[in-house]
C-alpha cells in the first residue's frame, strides 16, 4: 500500500486558508485544517504562506500526501522584484482604488471617449479578454501602481496572482525555482484582464499599456506559466521534505468550486450568499460587451462565464427585519400564499451589478390594502431574489450558454422558500448540493488526475 495515498486541496480565499486532506478513492475527507487571514483590501502576502502553515499543521501534516492544488481568490495583484521579494502588499479583488483606471482604460481603446456599457472601449476588451475591466481586475490595479507608485512599478520583474503566488512557496520560491517557476491556470489567468479569450496566451500589448511602458519591456516581466489543468507543474519544497508531494497548476475559486460540485455544460452553479454569483460551464468562449458576465475559462479546459450581483441573501435579512419574522416563520409565510398578489419587491439595497444601476436603491410596489401583510411581503420577497437571479441566468443565456440545471449553494440556499420556488423562477431543474468546501474539494479533485 502506498504511503502516500492521499491528496490535498487548499482554499486561499479573502478570509483564511483551508486545507482537506482527500482519500482519492472514496473522495472521503480524511482530515482538515484552516487558519485565518488578515482583514482588508490590501494584505502583505507572506499573511497567507503563514496561514498555510497553521493549515497544515492543523490538518496533521502533509507525509501521506502524494499531490495538492491550490485553489483561491482571484484577481490580486502581486508584484515581485527581481529577487522574488514582494514590492507592495497585494491588492485583492475587492480593493476599489483602480476604479477610475478601469474607466481610463475602456475610453482608451474607443474612439468615442465613453466608458459605458455600449461603448467602443466596451466592445473591443470584451472581444479581445472576454472582460470588461471593472476595479476588480488585476489589469486595472497594474494602471493604479503605473499612476500612483510608478517607482514601485518600475521595480516589478514579475507579477502573480494569490494561488499562484501560494502554489510558488509550496514549491520553494524564489531560492528553489526562480521567477521563472510561478505557474498558474486558465482559470484564474482569464481573470486578469491581460489574457486573450482562449484563456491561454498573455496579451502583452495589453500588459505593456497598463503599466505604461513599451512592449519589449514588458516582455521582460516575468508573468506565471499557464498549465493546462492536469499538468503537473512541479514538487513541493524539498527543504521542507515535501519534494514527493506533485503540485498542480490550481484554480480560480470560482473554476474549483465548479469542479468541486461536478459542473458540466448545461449546468450553472448558483452561490447565493452576501453577493450572488452565477457561474455556468460553456464549450465554446464568451464575450459581452455589456460587461454583465465575464467570459472567464474553467478548471477543465472549457469556459465558465459568470455573472455577480451585489445583492442575494440580504435581501431576505432585510425583510425579515423590516416583518418581524425569524428566517422559519418568514418562509412559512412566503409560502402561505400562491403568488404575492401584485406585490413587487426591487430588491436593489446596495444598489446593483447586474442589472449594473449602482445608485439603485430598494422599494415595495404594488401595495394595496389586499396585498399589505407579511405573508405577501415574504412571497414578493422571495420572488425579487429569485427574479434577480433570473435576470443574471438569462444573460448567459442570450449568450448561447444553456443552462438546464442549477445549483443552488451558499446561505440563501438554506431557505425553504428558496427552494421551492427557484425551479419556476429561474426556469431550470434545481438541486441543493450537500454544504461543503467546495473549492479545496475541486483543488483536491485536480490534484488527484494529475499526470
Amino acid at each position: 500500500m502506498s504511503t502516500r495515498p492521499y491528496v490535498a486541496g487548499v482554499d486561499t480565499s479573502t478570509q483564511s486558508c483551508k486545507i482537506v486532506i482527500v482519500d482519492p478513492g472514496t473522495n472521503r475527507i480524511v482530515r482538515q485544517g484552516r487558519a485565518s487571514h488578515p482583514d482588508g483590501t490590501e494584505v502583505d502576502p507572506q499573511a497567507w504562506w503563514d496561514a498555510f502553515l497553521e493549515a497544515v499543521d492543523s490538518a496533521d501534516g502533509l507525509d501521506d500526501v502524494r499531490a495538492l492544488s491550490v485553489g483561491g481568490q482571484q484577481h490580486g495583484m502581486v508584484v515581485l522584484d527581481a529577487q522574488g521579494q514582494v514590492i507592495r502588499p497585494a491588492l485583492l479583488w475587492n480593493d476599489t482604488r483602480s476604479a477610475a483606471a478601469a474607466r481610463d482604460l475602456i475610453r482608451a481603446k474607443g474612439s468615442d471617449g465613453r466608458d459605458g456599457a455600449d461603448s467602443e472601449g466596451a466592445a473591443w476588451w470584451a472581444g479581445a479578454t472576454g472582460s470588461v475591466p471593472v476595479a476588480s481586475l488585476t489589469v486595472t490595479k497594474l494602471r493604479w501602481l503605473a499612476d500612483n507608485e510608478p517607482e514601485n512599478a518600475a521595480r516589478t520583474a514579475a507579477v502573480c496572482l494569490p494561488h499562484d503566488y501560494l502554489t510558488w512557496r509550496i514549491a520553494g520560491g524564489f531560492e528553489a525555482v526562480g521567477l521563472k517557476g510561478l505557474v498558474t491556470d486558465r482559470s484564474d489567468a482569464s481573470g486578469t484582464g491581460y489574457v486573450d479569450r482562449s484563456g491561454g496566451q498573455y496579451r502583452l500589448d495589453i500588459l505593456a499599456d497598463a503599466l505604461r511602458i513599451d512592449e519589449e519591456t514588458a516582455r521582460w516581466i516575468v508573468l506565471p506559466r499557464i498549465a493546462g489543468p492536469w499538468d503537473t507543474v512541479g514538487h513541493g519544497d524539498p527543504a521542507r521534505g515535501w519534494d514527493a508531494i506533485a503540485l498542480g497548476p490550481g484554480a480560480g475559486d470560482n473554476a474549483a468550486a465548479a469542479l468541486g460540485v461536478g459542473l458540466t455544460p448545461g449546468a450553472a452553479l448558483l452561490s447565493l450568499g452576501t453577493s450572488g454569483v452565477v457561474s455556468a460551464v460553456s464549450d465554446h468562449p464568451v464575450s459581452d460587451p455589456s460587461g454583465l458576465v465575464t467570459g472567464f475559462s474553467d478548471a477543465s479546459g472549457n469556459w465558465l462565464p459568470l455573472a455577480c450581483t451585489l445583492n442575494a441573501s440580504r435581501i431576505i435579512d432585510a425583510m425579515a427585519r423590516v416583518t418581524g419574522l425569524d428566517y422559519q416563520e418568514f418562509d412559512e409565510a412566503a409560502l402561505a400564499v400562491p403568488d404575492a398578489a401584485g406585490l413587487r419587491l426591487v430588491p436593489y439595497f446596495e444598489g446593483e451589478r447586474t442589472p449594473n444601476l449602482p445608485d439603485a436603491t430598494a422599494s415595495l410596489e404594488g401595495m394595496t390594502l389586499a396585498n399589505s401583510d407579511r405573508q405577501h411581503v415574504a412571497r414578493a420577497t422571495v420572488d425579487g431574489l429569485l427574479d434577480l437571479m433570473r435576470f443574471a441566468l438569462d444573460a448567459m443565456r442570450a449568450l448561447g450558454v444553456p443552462v438546464e440545471r442549477v445549483l443552488l449553494v451558499g446561505g440563501g440556499a438554506k431557505s425553504t422558500a428558496v427552494r421551492a420556488l427557484a425551479p419556476q423562477a429561474l426556469g431550470a431543474a434545481v438541486e441543493v448540493p450537500e454544504p461543503g468546501e467546495y473549492v479545496a474539494l475541486g483543488a483536491a479533485k485536480q490534484a488527484a488526475r494529475l499526470r
